[in-house]
């Protein structure tokens, strides 16, 4: 495979779509710029046939990679395009006025396209797509939904992690709740929101969509106008992680005690489905027919049922089967929530909306209800994210070898001795300098 090297991979800008980008040929990116925006599509790992008789005959080398147009994104991106350039007709006052604010070039904190783009589509489905006869994307997603989420209606936006996603999901509550609030009859919309996330973290990191937060985004990063602000005190929205839908134990008991107390099963001392919600959206009061955003959306996913099958060791299985009961936590959480107090639409955000291995489905495949797609590539060809830096030559010798090939030996000294596991590491770290990117040398 041939080495490419491109100095400065930054060819657009990040506030308006992508009019050039780096092609990609059989053996991978190149440094030939094409004067066109990418096509979405991603990338199907295809493993190398196995030798009959082989004792590595377990042992699977992803040799090549099929690439699979995202059909559903790049037409749906094509009617948004038309829609944008139209004027953005056939939309609430509440959305005209929100788009004309988010697009404002004379913003102290300017959006990024990608940001704008994610809203543009929901909205154009929500809003627009059926009275320009659009019909055939809402029947797709719900057909989408019919195999893998029978129960919800979800819409997904592919974003690449550093992107703004948080962003996107501050003007997505926007859109949704100041929509509701100037029509309370609209069912197109809702001013009660639910946030799931993978981990407390992630949870404590997306306070900022809490209007009553100091740092909250709607006014940091002006995400609605001046004299709108005081509407978003009166919407409800709870942060929760997934783990919140386990359903928990009522009261400790012993095994014997919820034997001849219950019903054999120990039932009767967990929680109902019912109490579960209620625990789950106490916050959202009595509010019924929710939004719920799903950050980091790939985990979120159902098995599908006499789907693929595929063989995996002791260690991968273990690892499919947690991420699996993961995965059926949270979407049966979501699911239950549907059924007691109702749920409109859940808007999915991740960077990585791909089926996983031993999930049911072919290792790889994009989610199909994904409709607007800006990669990890488009990011960093429109300087949004940071620019990767991959060391092409390692010339730093000492001795008679090459230094990276006796890094241990050059640190070792500098590391504790003893109680790594529990005593705090203190004193500024030592880094070896290792190895030179293009005459330059790095720690």
């Amino acid at each position: 495979m041939r080495q490419v090297v491109i100095e400065n991979p930054i060819i657009n800008s990040p506030f308006s779509e992508p009019r050039r980008h780096f092609k990609f040929d059989d053996e991978g990116i190149t440094d030939q710029i094409t004067e066109t925006r990418r096509v979405s599509s991603y990338f199907i790992p295809i493993a190398q046939p196995k030798k009959k008789g082989s004792a590595q005959q377990s042992f699977e080398a992803w040799t090549a990679d099929r690439i699979e147009e995202n059909r559903t994104v790049n037409y749906i991106r094509q009617r948004v395009n038309l829609w944008r350039e139209g004027g953005y007709p056939d939309v609430t006052r509440v959305t005209a006025r929100l788009l004309q604010h988010w697009k404002n070039a004379d913003r102290n904190r300017r959006l990024f396209f990608c940001q704008i783009e994610a809203l543009e589509t929901v909205i154009y489905i929500t809003e627009v797509a059926k009275k320009y006869g659009d019909t055939v994307i809402e029947n797709d997603l719900r057909r989408f939904n019919e195999d893998a989420n029978p129960d919800l209606f979800r819409i997904a936006c592919k974003m690449a992690t550093g992107s703004g996603k948080t962003v996107v999901m501050a003007m997505m509550i926007a859109w949704q709740a100041l929509n509701k609030l100037a029509n309370p009859q609209d069912a197109r919309f809702s001013d009660t929101f639910l946030v799931v996330t993978p981990g407390i973290t992630i949870r404590d990191r997306l306070r900022v969509l809490l209007p009553s937060d100091p740092q909250n985004y709607y006014e940091a990063m002006e995400i609605i106008p001046a004299d709108l602000k005081s509407e978003m005190g009166k919407i409800k929205i709870v942060i929760t992680n997934y783990h919140a839908f386990k359903r928990r134990e009522k009261l400790g008991a012993g095994k014997v005690t919820k034997s001849i107390l219950g019903d054999g099963d120990g039932s009767a001392f967990i929680e109902s489905e019912g109490e579960m919600v209620r625990r789950v959206c106490r916050g959202l009061g009595n509010k019924k027919n929710l939004i719920v955003i799903n950050d980091e959306a790939h985990h979120c996913y159902r098995r599908r049922i006499g789907g693929e099958e595929v063989a995996l060791s002791g260690d991968e299985k273990r690892e499919s089967e947690k991420r699996e009961e993961e995965a059926r936590i949270w979407i049966s959480g979501i699911e239950a929530v549907k059924r007691k107090i109702g749920v409109k639409t859940v808007y999915d955000l991740s960077a990585t909306p791909f089926f996983l291995r031993g999930s049911g489905y072919s290792e790889g495949t994009l989610f199909p209800w994904v409709v607007s797609d800006f990669s990890l590539i488009d990011a960093i060809e429109c300087g949004i994210v940071k620019v990767p830096r991959v060391p092409v030559a390692d010339d730093s010798m000492q001795g008679e070898m090459p230094t990276y090939r006796e890094l241990w030996y050059r640190i070792r000294d500098d590391l504790p001795k003893k109680g790594r596991g529990t005593n705090a590491v203190t004193g500024e770290p030592k880094l070896p300098y290792v190895f030179s990117v293009h005459g330059y040398s790095r720690p």
